[in-house]
C-alpha cells in the first residue's frame, strides 16, 4: 500500500520556496508599499485640504506631472539592461522619497506639478525595474508565485497605509502633513534595503551587439507585445480607481466620511492578502491570457456596481460599496500574476529592460491621463467614471485572447532554464 505524501503548507498556500533567501528584498517590497498606502487615495484631498487651490487645477497639475515624466520608462530601460534593475530600483526610490518630502512645500500649482513630476519620475523608474527584481529573486519555476508573492505584499502594505492614512486624515491639516512625511521616509527605508540586498544571481548578461543594435526598434516592431501592452492600459485605469475615484465617490458622491474610504483600502489590501497566493495556486494550470481576461471581465462587473450605487437606496449603499468592493479585489488577485508573467514571458532576455519599459509606458500613460480624465467625468456625474472604466475593460478581453492566436503556431515561449512556458 503506498501512501501520498503530505503537501507542504508552503506549496498549499501557493508561496514561493526561494522567498526566505530574499527577506531583505521582500521588506523593501513591504515598506514601499505600507508609505504608497499612506497617500494613495488621498493624495488630491491632501493638496486640497492644505492648499486654497480647487480641486480641478489640482487635478490638471498632477496630470500634466505625469505627462512630462511619461518618457522615463524609456530612458530607464536601457539602464536596466547595462546596470541591472536592483542599483536602478533603489535610486528610484530614493528618488520618490525626495519628492514626497518635497509635497510639504508645495502650495503653488507649479510647485505641486514639480513635487508630482520627481514622483511620478521615481515610482515609473522603479515599477519598470521592479518585474526585474522577480527575475533576479526567482528560479522560473516559481515565478508566477513570486510575482503573486510582491502583490500579496504591496496590497498587506496599502491596507495598512490606508488605514492609518484614513485616521491621519481626520487631523486636519497637520495629520496630512504627517502622513505625507511618513511616505516619504518609506520610499527611503526601501532604497537603503535594495541597496544592501544581494540576490545572489548571476548578473544579466549584455545583450549582444545585434540586439543593442535593434534596441527599442526590436520591441516596438514586436506585434504581440505591443497588444499585451495596449491591453494592459484597460488594467492600468481600473487600478487608479483607487487613488483617484474611491475617495471623492465615497466623500463626494454617496456624502459619507472619508473613513470609510480607508476602509474600503483596508479591505482591498486583506482579500489581496488572504487570497492572492492561494488563488494564483489554482490558477497555475490556466493561461494567463485567460486568467487576464477573466479578471478584466470581473472589474467590469465591479464598475457597473459603483456606477448605480448614486442612485441606490441608502440601507443598500453600505452593503453595495462593500460587494463591489470584493469583485474588485477579486479581479486583481485573478489577473496580476497572469499579466507580470506576460510580460516577462513575450519579452527578449536581452533586451527585457527595453521590453519592460515599454509595458511600464503604459503604467505611465495611464497614471497621467487618469487624474485629469476621470475627475472631469466625475463632475460631469458620479456613474461616468465607473461606466467609462467598465466599456474599456470588456474592450481588453478580445484583445488578450487575440494574444492566442499567435500561438497555435508559436504555442510556447522559452524560459530562462530552457523549459518550455505556455502563453
Amino acid at each position: 500500500m503506498t501512501t501520498t505524501p503530505p503537501v507542504p503548507l508552503r506549496d498549499r498556500l501557493g508561496l514561493p520556496a526561494s522567498a526566505g533567501r530574499h527577506r531583505r528584498l521582500i521588506g523593501a517590497h513591504l515598506i514601499d508599499s505600507l508609505g504608497t498606502g499612506l497617500i494613495l487615495a488621498f493624495t488630491l484631498v491632501y493638496f486640497a485640504r492644505t492648499t486654497p487651490l480647487s480641486l480641478t487645477a489640482i487635478g490638471a497639475a498632477v496630470s500634466a506631472a505625469r505627462l512630462l515624466a511619461l518618457p522615463t520608462a524609456l530612458a530607464v530601460g536601457p539602464l536596466i539592461d547595462r546596470y541591472g534593475a536592483r542599483p536602478v530600483a533603489a535610486a528610484a526610490n530614493a528618488l520618490s522619497g525626495l519628492a514626497y518630502a518635497g509635497f510639504l512645500l508645495a502650495d503653488r500649482v507649479w510647485l505641486i506639478g514639480l513635487v508630482c513630476l520627481l514622483a511620478q519620475i521615481g515610482q515609473a523608474g522603479y515599477w519598470t525595474a521592479s518585474t526585474g527584481l522577480v527575475v533576479l529573486a526567482s528560479p522560473p519555476a516559481e515565478r508566477t508565485r513570486w510575482f503573486a508573492l510582491v502583490q500579496t505584499l504591496r496590497n498587506t502594505g496599502l491596507g495598512l497605509g490606508g488605514a492609518l492614512g484614513a485616521l491621519l486624515v481626520g487631523g486636519g491639516a497637520g495629520g496630512l502633513r504627517l502622513l505625507v512625511a511618513l511616505n516619504a521616509a518609506s520610499y527611503l527605508a526601501a532604497a537603503v534595503l535594495l541597496t544592501v540586498w544581494r540576490p545572489g544571481a548571476p548578473a544579466v548578461p549584455a545583450a549582444p551587439d545585434r540586439a543593442v543594435r535593434g534596441g527599442y526598434r526590436t520591441v516596438l516592431t514586436d506585434r504581440r507585445y505591443l497588444l499585451m501592452v495596449a491591453s494592459n492600459l484597460a488594467f492600468v485605469l481600473s487600478s487608479m480607481a483607487l487613488s483617484v475615484l474611491i475617495a471623492l465617490h465615497v466623500t463626494e458622491a454617496l456624502r459619507l466620511d472619508a473613513s470609510v474610504a480607508g476602509a474600503l483600502l483596508v479591505l482591498n489590501g486583506l482579500q489581496v492578502v488572504a487570497t492572492q497566493s492561494p488563488v494564483s495556486r489554482l490558477l497555475e494550470g490556466v493561461r494567463p491570457t485567460r486568467a487576464v481576461a477573466a479578471g478584466s471581465v470581473l472589474n467590469a462587473l465591479a464598475f457597473a456596481g459603483f456606477a448605480l450605487l448614486p442612485g441606490a437606496p441608502g440601507w443598500v449603499v453600505g452593503t453595495g460599496l462593500v460587494a463591489a468592493m470584493l469583485v474588485y479585489n477579486l479581479a486583481e488577485t485573478v489577473a496580476t500574476p497572469g499579466r507580470e508573467e506576460l510580460s516577462v514571458a513575450l519579452a527578449d532576455p536581452a533586451l527585457r529592460g527595453r521590453y519592460l519599459a515599454v509595458n511600464q509606458l503604459s503604467w505611465s500613460i495611464g497614471q497621467a491621463v487618469a487624474p485629469g480624465l476621470l475627475t472631469v467625468l466625475f463632475v460631469h456625474g458620479p456613474a461616468w467614471p465607473w461606466l467609462f472604466l467598465l466599456a474599456l475593460s470588456l474592450a481588453a478581453v478580445p484583445a488578450l485572447l487575440r494574444l492566442e492566436r499567435p500561438a497555435a503556431a508559436l504555442p510556447d515561449i522559452p524560459s530562462e532554464n530552457g523549459t518550455l512556458q505556455r502563453v
